[in-house]
């Protein structure tokens, strides 16, 4: 079981800092071509990073931040995709064996990564593969776990993202991030509040799955339906119990969005900016776009671009893709 999850300091993200300098790369920040009126768009591009996503922080410096002593029996993992190819990719460069555990709706397009970086792939059922995220891995499954949302070295490797943001826009007024297990909404908000604590953290569901919305509204968290469509990453049914406090303390406000703002939003970065966004990474994009919000100057991160290939030219096509991710 993981316990109370807490922030990391100053000089944990100066190491993860440090530590992923040659694993994963500053992303670009392009700023929008479309924005509302009155309004300046930035994305910040975590889909360039080597994995594909942004995942490779948090994954990438809970792995590097253990003696590899602690690691030799190897390293697995519980996620529908990206985590676990990030793990895949980093426990590749250390010489160690990965483990994933993904549920049977994991994107294709991610299993075949991990393919590619060697990982072993275990298919569970959806609540069973839930609950090896709730309990913070299982006795049945050898190895170290790797939790890429709750370990304090993961939240200081998302921490470095929002050193990023306000170092190319100082002037930003709002961060739009996708809302999944919230470890990357509370890491940026860890380098938001010593360094610019003006600067709003919104977080972004879908209107068909918005556990962070439903769990402000009621203070505590709380079980919703939950349809994410084509979206993979984002929008389970509860909020995780040992992560609320910290994200009812560092998320300011939340941003829903229709699926058909999701594909759109897709579309249009793929048109206009010849960039490849993954649905979860498109969510504070449609966010960001809809306009739904009272600040002038936004970055939205694209937190990853791992879509399947057949779902991303059913958008580019004008449909909108109804099937599970």
């Amino acid at each position: 079981m993981i316990g109370p999850v807490t922030l990391p300091s100053r000089a944990e993200v100066d190491a993860a800092d440090a530590r992923l300098a040659d694993v994963g790369l500053v992303s670009p920040l392009v700023q929008s071509s479309i924005s509302p009126a009155d309004r300046r768009i930035h994305f910040k591009l975590e889909n360039m990073q080597p994995v594909g996503c942004f995942k490779i922080r948090p994954i990438g410096n809970a792995v590097l931040s253990k003696p590899l002593s602690q690691l030799q029996h190897g390293v697995y993992t519980a996620s529908s995709g990206n985590s676990a190819v990030a793990l895949a990719w980093t426990a590749r460069r250390i010489g160690v064996p990965a483990t994933a555990i993904v549920p049977p709706n994991a994107p294709p397009s991610k299993l075949e990564k991990l393919r590619q970086f060697g990982a072993r792939i275990q298919v569970v059922p959806q609540d069973e593969w839930w609950r090896v995220i709730a309990e913070g891995g299982h006795s049945a499954h050898g190895g170290r776990y790797i939790d890429a949302v709750r370990d304090p070295a993961a939240l200081a490797g998302n921490a470095t993202l929002g050193r990023e943001i306000l170092r190319d826009l100082p002037d930003v007024e709002a961060i739009f991030v996708p809302f999944g297990g919230g470890g990357l909404a509370c890491g940026i908000a860890c380098a938001v509040r010593e360094h610019a604590p003006q600067v709003r953290i919104i977080a972004c569901e879908l209107e068909s799955a918005q556990p962070a919305k439903a769990a402000l509204a009621a203070g505590r968290p709380i079980t919703v339906p939950a349809d994410a469509y084509f979206v993979s990453g984002v929008g389970y049914h509860t909020v995780l119990p040992e992560m609320w406090p910290l994200a009812s303390r560092l998320i300011d406000d939340v941003v829903t969005v229709s699926i058909a703002e999701v594909a759109g939003a897709i579309r249009l970065l793929a048109e206009q900016h010849h960039v490849i966004a993954e649905g979860a990474g498109a969510v504070p994009v449609a966010a960001a776009l809809s306009g739904r919000y009272p600040f002038s100057r936004v970055c939205a991160v694209i937190s990853g671009g791992n879509i399947d290939s057949h779902v991303l030219s059913e958008i580019l096509s004008g449909r909108i893709p109804i099937e599970q991710a």
